[in-house]
């Protein structure tokens, strides 16, 4: 989960954009570096490592210049070294980026036959090349940068600077968050607020599309059309919550956009856009051997586990078992050798978790734990450790943990499969590129939200809601109706569409709305025909699913949430944002306190 700053000032900036880097370092990197420009030329200082790496590198070769970006930098498709560290740059231009160029390989190809040369094996560097091309055909750097980003796919934010113009800088956002700061004289950019606390009380949040450019003592903002508009600037205060939640009402919000940054900044560890392969960090033990897997967790961790049974039996052909870490942990279960057992905590202290953890350890099981905090309990005592880069999360209700969580799972399915060769290089390929548009698409369904919540006015008025999801929806349905009983207190149950008619069909009337996870793949049918029964029984359907299937289904439901078209693989990663919206907005509605839920503890530490 790269972090961003950027500084147009009155003093030479290194110091500050180095202590902006700093209030970053919660995102996690491996690598940082800043660039400035000294007498019209770029000078740039890089390192691999910590930020102290960098800081010493200054100390030994100080940068002057009172214009500059800084980055902090998660490893993608290149080792964590100087060369793919950022910023990238040109003679004419300085980059710096978060997320992922999707279509970076043919920017490349087209670019490398026009003569330009690269130097690292970073997506990113394709934007600075991209630039350069422009400018090198007599663009003005507003007018090159305009047409580079209109070549790009995927989702990203970028900082900008060029050679020659020692009061510009440009800012873009697509999916990724960027702040802009607004100083006497001074200008600021960063990944977040935080970043800018000590420099700035004035901030304003780019929208999705926006771009900006930015001088001194001025900004001005594009949205993703082109027209000049502009933003809030919010006073914000350096220290209390207010900060934290940016522009956003509640923290479980704000958490909900972070969604295409960290899902992004997972993958980044594991997916090579390269090469469109998934590679792990090493692990003690050999996926090839692993003759079962049983994955463990509590509640929200608890259905990514099942969602990963979908993906993991029938691409790595091993059985897969889901327990609950309360009744795991008890039924004293037997375990066979040559197991691994996967355990599921966004805190990696969950009680029930980590007693399982040490049981099938000691029953002679691998472990390998999911976690986004690394120095945790459970981390600790598994052999081996695989990261959700989710950072901070404050709202009790999982959101990003989720989805960062299923980014690991989708990942490691992959590797499992391919380790034990069933299946081949062109179907990882199609995996990887779909997982790599994921970001893209989860800033495009968070364009939905005023539908969303507009819907979810009606929801609120509801005492029973119900969720029907098959395959990989049935654990989303899960999961929906647990964020709504969670924040709104209204009370929701999901279900196996196969299994309306054993029983839940009872309960369908007119006041009682129920939410469709029906994407269009090979069961989409089989759930368009449960939307009939509901339908005919009065039943209020609110249907999530893409162009065709909302176009396909010809019952008459009360709404549809369009989505975008994507592999039936990835589904699960897009499908759980509107059903988090939803919820949120619910709880909104009702008046609820939606960051601390009543009853509710972030972290369950004891039984």
């Amino acid at each position: 989960m790269c972090g961003i700053v950027g500084i147009i000032g009155k003093q030479d900036v290194a110091p500050l954009l180095v202590e902006g880097l700093r209030r970053l370092e919660y995102r996690g990197y491996d690598s940082a570096g800043i660039a400035t420009l000294v007498d019209g030329r770029i000078e740039r200082r890089r390192a691999e490592g910590k930020l102290a790496n960098l800081a010493k590198l200054l100390e030994s070769r100080p940068v002057a210049g009172r214009i500059g970006i800084g980055h902090t930098r998660w490893a993608t498709h290149g080792v964590p070294n100087e060369a793919n560290a950022h910023p990238h740059a040109t003679a004419r231009v300085a980059v710096v980026h978060n997320g992922i160029i999707e279509n970076f390989h043919d920017l490349k190809m087209e670019l490398t036959a026009a003569g330009h040369h690269f130097e690292s094996d970073t997506d990113t560097e394709a934007v600075a090349q991209m630039i350069d091309y422009y400018l090198a055909q007599g663009l003005d750097p507003v007018a090159a940068t305009e047409k580079a980003l209109g070549r790009l796919h995927g989702a990203f934010a970028l900082g900008i600077i060029f050679a020659g113009y020692p009061e510009l800088m440009i800012a873009a956002r697509r999916g990724s968050p960027l702040a802009i700061g607004y100083g006497v004289g001074e200008m600021y950019l960063g990944s977040d607020a935080l970043a800018l606390a000590p420099l700035t009380q004035k901030i304003s949040y780019l929208s999705d599309g926006d771009w900006a450019v930015l001088t001194a003592d001025s900004v001005t903002i594009r949205n993703k059309n082109g027209e000049i508009i502009t933003r809030e600037v919010s006073q914000t205060q350096f220290s209390g919550a207010l900060m934290g939640k940016g522009q956003h009402r509640h923290f479980m919000h704000k958490e909900i956009y972070e969604q295409a940054e960290v899902i992004g900044g997972t993958l980044n560890t594991m997916l090579n856009p390269a090469t469109r392969t998934i590679t792990l960090p090493a692990l003690p033990f050999d996926l090839a051997g692993i003759e079962h897997v049983t994955i463990i967790g509590c509640g929200t961790s608890y259905y990514a586990g099942m969602v990963a049974r979908y993906w993991i039996e029938p691409l790595a052909r091993v059985p897969v078992q889901v327990d609950i870490a309360s009744e795991f942990r008890y039924r004293n279960p037997a375990m066979r050798p040559g197991g691994l057992a996967i355990f599921i905590s966004q805190s990696g202290e969950t009680a029930d978790t980590l007693a399982a953890l040490r049981y099938c350890r000691e029953n002679g099981q691998r472990t390998l734990s999911l976690v986004n905090v690394p120095e945790s309990t459970i981390a600790r005592e598994s052999e081996a450790v695989l990261l959700t880069l989710a950072g901070p999360e404050i709202g009790v209700a999982s959101t990003k943990a989720f989805t960062t969580q299923l980014t690991v799972l989708a990942c490691l399915s992959v590797a499992l499969a391919r380790a034990r060769n069933t299946i081949d290089g062109d179907k990882e390929a199609r995996i990887c590129q779909s997982l790599a548009q994921i970001p893209a698409c989860v800033a495009e369904v968070l364009r939905h939200e005023e539908a969303i919540r507009v819907i979810a006015q009606s929801v609120a008025e509801a005492r029973d809601v119900l969720y029907l999801g098959r395959g990989t929806g049935y654990p989303i349905a899960l999961e929906g109706a647990l964020k709504l009983k969670e924040i709104s207190y209204i009370h929701a149950e999901a279900y196996a569409s196969g299994e309306l008619k054993h029983g839940p069909i009872a309960l369908i009337d007119d006041s009682v709305p129920v939410i469709v996870i029906c994407p269009s793949d090979e069961l989409y049918d089989k759930t368009a025909s449960n939307v009939q029964e509901v339908v005919a029984r009065g039943g209020r359907v609110i249907f999530l699913s893409d162009k065709d299937g909302i176009e396909r289904l010809t019952a008459k439901v009360q709404a549809s949430i369009e989505l975008p078209a994507v592999d039936s693989f990835v589904t699960p990663l897009l499908y759980a944002i509107p059903v988090q919206l939803l919820a949120y907005h619910v709880a909104v509605a009702k008046g609820t306190d939606v960051d601390q839920p009543r009853n509710l503890a972030k972290s369950v530490t004891v039984e």
